[in-house]
């Protein structure tokens, strides 16, 4: 008998799991792949992050170095390293996953998870054979697969999704990317550099609509001065393989037929939660017209015991927000009162320049009728990064207009993912835009564009432009 089980090994489902054993439950995590880490760790943030430094590092050689006066002849491309190193670092980081679930003296199940009943979990391993066990509380983190088009022909080695994109054996002549959302841009951004052709289609009129409006269009910019081209306002209608091309049919916002030929098309418009043959209906535990399972504000489902976190619930699917759900749960097993401001869990996208957001947008604001003030800097005006020759994207503040509490903070630049923290932490804490610009920043970085975009937001008063 386990005091809680885990279903689903991803960032939530560890975390959780390591939680509940910090706290003296005993726990079992269920895994239905031979390696623990979920979509995240094995074909999803990590690969794709390994794939994106990688493929920067021959970018720069390509167009940087000789600027920096460093001469070494034309790079070549070695794919096959490429991803040899990327599979070296998901071993190392699902290794790593391994060592403390021993560590923390939690009971690793691999095999599929699902409900015989409340109380009862059934392990399906490989060959068919099974165990069941029972358990007091479960938590399910089974988190998301790619959504899958009914009009699209996924043979998965010319339609593809991110899992076959970070397993290709060679760079695409033409890349064609369905959605303009993260995960499409990331993977484009990785062939793009490495010579590909990529074209983006997208049904709505900009990138990364659920960041700030100037996020996206920046972004657009300095792609698109990468090579990028876009087709906005246009609905794919249908994609079919055609021997070794991809024909991709799609209409414009006037209705006027277009036609993509591409050797690779990349589906990236998003994911749906995972919750197939769980035997949730074993347990009694209701989902949504979505698919995702319904929680309270303890993230408790309909069954009182069993929780769920992540990517099978409602909110961004963004491994961060899992891991918190994760400690969420399990510090509220064991009777104590966390909190989380969902408000306040970032946005990154892993391009470069890096696009990174927290708190409200200026079109939320907007909408809301809330009054604000916005202060920006943009990254061409910084010591720091004109030495590292990245000038492209700006810092952006949006304070509340009569208190000049910050409100949102959304950077376009280099480390963007890394500075975006300072922004959660002054949010935290309420910080005005005032207080973090009377904050020493150490000269020369690159978040002194933070401390000059508060500067501008309050009284319009940056040093540096």
């Amino acid at each position: 008998m386990y005091d809680v089980t885990v279903i689903g090994s991803g960032p939530g489902g560890y975390v959780a799991a390591i939680r509940c054993a910090q706290l003296g439950m005993k726990t079992a995590l269920v895994e239905k792949y031979n390696t623990l880490g979920g979509t995240c760790l094995n074909v999803g943030c990590i690969p794709s992050k390994a794939l994106l430094d990688s493929s920067e590092h021959f970018h720069q050689a390509k167009h940087q170095f000789a600027e920096h006066g460093i001469e070494i002849g034309e790079p070549k491309i070695n794919l096959e390293q490429m991803m040899s190193r990327k599979d070296g670092v998901v071993g190392q980081t699902t290794d790593g996953i391994n060592f403390l679930m021993k560590k923390n003296k939690v009971d690793v199940f691999h095999g599929f998870g699902s409900f015989v009943d409340k109380n009862t979990i059934k392990v399906t391993k490989e060959g068919g054979e099974t165990e069941e066990f029972k358990t007091e509380k479960t938590i399910i983190a089974t988190g998301s697969k790619p959504i899958m088009l009914p009009f699209i022909e996924f043979d998965k080695k010319r339609v593809i999704t991110s899992t076959e994109a970070l397993q290709l054996k060679e760079v695409p002549k033409h890349l064609v990317i369905i959605g303009g959302g993260v995960i499409g841009l990331e993977l484009g951004s990785v062939y793009a550099r490495l010579g590909a052709e990529v074209t983006v289609v997208e049904f709505l009129d900009g990138l990364i609509p659920m960041m700030d409006v100037t996020m996206g269009k920046e972004l657009q910019r300095v792609l698109k001065k990468e090579g990028f081209k876009f087709h906005f306002k246009t609905k794919v209608t249908s994609v079919k393989v055609e021997g070794e091309e991809v024909m991709i049919k799609a209409e414009d916002k006037k209705g006027k037929e277009l036609e993509i030929k591409a050797d690779y098309c990349l589906v990236a418009v998003g994911r749906r939660p995972y919750t197939d043959k769980l035997g949730l209906e074993n347990a009694g535990v209701k989902v949504d017209d979505r698919g995702r399972v319904d929680v309270n504000d303890h993230l408790q489902t309909s069954v009182e015991g069993i929780y769920a976190i992540g990517d099978v619930i409602k909110g961004a699917m963004l491994a961060h927000k899992a891991e918190e759900e994760g400690v969420f749960v399990a510090e509220t097993i064991a009777g104590q009162k966390p909190h989380i401001n969902y408000k306040l869990i970032p946005g990154v996208v892993y391009t470069w320049p890096e696009v990174a957001s927290v708190g409200y947008t200026e079109q939320e604001l907007k909408e809301e009728g809330r009054a604000f003030k916005t202060g920006s800097f943009p990254f061409r005006a910084s010591g720091r990064a004109r030495a590292s020759m990245d000038i492209d994207g700006v810092a952006k503040v949006l304070a509340d207009a009569e208190t000049d509490e910050i409100l949102g903070m959304h950077i376009i630049g280099p480390r963007a993912a890394d500075m975006i923290a300072e922004g959660v932490v002054a949010m935290e804490y309420r910080a005005s835009a005032e207080d973090i610009s009377r904050m020493s920043h150490a000269h020369p970085t690159y978040t002194e564009a933070i401390k000059e975009a508060c500067l501008a937001a309050t009284d319009d008063r940056a040093l540096h432009i």
